[in-house]
This record gives structure tokens, C-alpha cells and sequence, in this order.
């Protein structure tokens, strides 16, 4: 673990939810037909997901989402050949650069991100 940091989801951020395909090139590696399909059927006014509720920055369908939207270990193995013992670090890295692409570097998210994964130990 990298500096005690313990990658989780952190309420409230929805990051991971704006879904917009030309800031994810590599879509087409990872994800089969199909996902790629439902993928783009998902995407939705300026590249958020449409089942995304921007009041409560809540996913509306979070026990049906599509494998692509699961941060697990097991889940990230299968999709980007991630061992399980470099998923956390991997995670951690893959949210910052999520939250960091959508609200900024020093934004609140960032900021609260950072906290979370820093006290869940």
C-alpha cells in the first residue's frame, strides 16, 4: 500500500460517471462489442451518464451497472490484466486521474478524495 492509501468509492464524486468516449481512446481494448454498445448508449448530455442523478451524485442503477463500471479487483484483472495485489495502487491512480479530468486538480472531489482514501485505513 502506497502511503497507507486504501482505494475506495468515495459518495458524492461521480467522477467515474461522466463517460465522455473521446477522453477514453482505449475503450475498444478492453471492452467487448456488446459493452462497447451499452457503453455508448449510456453516455449522455456533455459525456455523463444517464444514469447519473447530478442532484445526488448517485448512479441510479449501482446493483445493475455493467461490469465496466465495477472498481473490483477481480473485475480489473479480467478488463486491464491488473493483478490483484496492484489493484489498489492502480484504483487510487485511475480515480485521480478521473476527478482530476472532470473537476481539476485541486478541486473539492480531489480534496475529499484524497482525505477518504487516507482515513478508511
Amino acid at each position: 500500500m502506497k502511503n497507507g492509501e486504501t482505494w475506495r468509492c468515495v459518495s458524492g464524486c461521480g467522477a467515474c460517471c461522466n463517460l465522455t468516449p473521446t477522453d477514453r481512446p482505449d475503450l475498444e481494448e478492453y471492452l467487448s462489442s456488446e459493452e462497447m454498445e451499452l457503453y455508448l448508449s449510456m453516455v449522455g448530455e456533455g459525456g455523463w451518464c444517464i444514469n447519473f442523478d447530478h442532484e445526488t451524485r448517485k448512479c441510479l442503477i449501482y446493483e445493475q451497472r455493467p461490469r465496466f463500471c465495477r472498481v473490483k479487483p477481480d473485475t480489473f484483472q479480467e478488463m486491464y490484466d491488473i493483478e490483484p495485489q496492484d489493484f489498489n495502487e492502480f484504483a487510487i491512480d485511475c480515480c485521480r486521474q478521473q476527478i482530476e479530468g472532470v473537476y481539476g486538480k485541486d478541486s473539492q472531489e480531489m480534496l475529499q478524495y484524497n482525505t477518504e482514501i487516507q482515513s478508511s485505513n
